[in-house]
């Protein structure tokens, strides 16, 4: 009796162990990619084997198959998401809460969103379907919009629009936490359409803003603030150091209201590139609430917090105050800090009284300051690239002057201070 009932068992688990193999067989061979197809590998238990992932969209999508992802999850590097099948308008519904992701142009910290929900339908190669973040599942504030998609065997082109939606909405969604909302008016709207092509990552935004404005964050208490930099420089708007460093950080710096979107969109293309170095995208009153208030943490709840104080800024303080407390916060590297310290500690001089070469050559130091003056005291000189870059795009100066000042720029060579012990 115990032999057979062996013999029995034996059996059974050989008959389980042969059909896990069919299984593993089929759906290997049902979702082999093509020569050429687009591909991930997938873990199943002990068993890894290459899929395509064009094929297993089409799967995961047709009408046969979707109804029996209803109510199963599947953990991805978002999130996990959970699926259900709505008969009415056959299409699958996928739900991520949490979901997070990283957004180059908000910092290396992924963003969080409670609650994400996309529907999707799919007729031959095309698809599309809905989109919906809210910052809790209950909230009733919430992001909506649409996308469609075109699948090759290559890759997934998708495009999305978020619809016009009030800024203050936005930051509900993104940062529920941030506390600057307890207490900041956040008026006008964002609309936002974006394309991502997968599985190359690359992709591209275009940012509808409308009347973007900021109260009750307190930035009118800066006029009268003071520098812990040491004396203030009290430069003029047209001084060649004021001229230089604007030329060096932010050229739209006049007409733009505390964000810059061309400079933003500009850095988001050219970060994606491989072997390019990396481009930020702060406008110089987003550099100073950085300086004043928000630190420089690479996350996107400090620049989406940077951005609210930086519109307020340039509503309370003015283009002169602002550009006034830059110069006296800006970090100029060895610890030192302020224009006025800066231009007596390197040229010995005040900084209203800068050549114009010396002005060129502090504010290119500007966006590495620590780093551009290790290589000045080891070279004996900084990047000459940089220098004539900055130098040709000083604005507000004749042709007689830009000229002299090219010249200058040119042969100048300067001696780097000592480190201080």
């Amino acid at each position: 009796m115990k032999k057979t009932l062996r013999f029995v068992l034996f059996g059974l688990m050989a008959l389980v162990i042969t059909a896990c193999v069919a299984i593993f067989l089929i759906v290997k061979l049902v979702l082999a990619p093509a020569a050429g197809e687009w591909s991930t590998t997938v873990k199943a238990g002990p068993l890894n084997f290459e899929i395509g992932v064009p094929t297993a969209v089409r799967l995961a999508t047709s009408p046969w198959f979707a109804p029996r992802l209803d109510g199963h999850s599947l953990g991805t590097r978002f999130g996990t998401v959970r699926f259900a099948w709505k008969e009415t308008g056959e299409l699958l519904e996928m739900t991520c809460a949490p979901c997070s992701a990283e957004v180059p142009a908000l910092g290396t910290q992924p963003i969080k969103v409670e609650r994400l929900v996309a529907t999707v339908r799919r007729d031959g190669n095309t698809l599309n379907g809905t989109l919906e973040a809210t910052p809790q599942s209950t909230d009733a504030t919430r992001l909506q919009g649409h996308w469609d998609g075109r699948l090759t065997p290559k890759n997934l082109h998708l495009s999305a629009n978020i619809q016009d939606a009030p800024i203050a909405r936005w930051y509900a969604v993104l940062v529920p936490t941030l506390p600057e909302l307890q207490s900041a008016r956040i008026g006008g709207t964002l609309a936002l359409h974006g394309q991502l092509v997968l599985p190359e990552a690359t992709f591209s935004v275009q940012p509808n803003i409308s009347q973007f404005t900021v109260e009750g964050l307190g930035t009118e208490a800066m006029l009268n603030a003071r520098t812990s930099c040491g004396p203030s420089a009290r430069l003029t708007n047209d001084s060649w150091l004021a001229r230089a460093v604007i030329a060096a950080e932010d050229q739209r710096f006049f007409t733009h209201t505390g964000y810059d979107l061309t400079e933003i969109l500009a850095s988001i293309d050219n970060n994606q590139k491989p072997g390019q170095p990396r481009r930020g995208g702060s406008t110089l009153t987003q550099q100073l609430a950085k300086l004043l208030v928000t630190g420089s943490d690479r996350t996107a709840e400090r620049k989406l917090r940077e951005m609210l104080y930086a519109v307020e800024m340039e509503q309370t303080l003015g283009k002169a105050r602002i550009l006034q407390l830059y110069l006296d916060n800006a970090p100029w590297g060895g610890n030192i800090c302020g224009a006025e310290a800066a231009a007596r500690r390197y040229f010995k001089r005040s900084a209203r009284t800068l050549e114009p070469a010396q002005a060129v050559w502090l504010a290119a130091m500007l966006h590495k300051p620590q780093a551009v003056l290790e290589q000045w005291r080891r070279d004996g000189q900084i990047d000459a690239d940089r220098i004539k870059w900055v130098a040709e795009g000083i604005r507000g100066i004749s042709r007689n002057q830009r000229e002299a000042m090219l010249k200058s720029v040119a042969v100048a060579r300067f001696t780097a201070p000592e480190a201080t012990p």
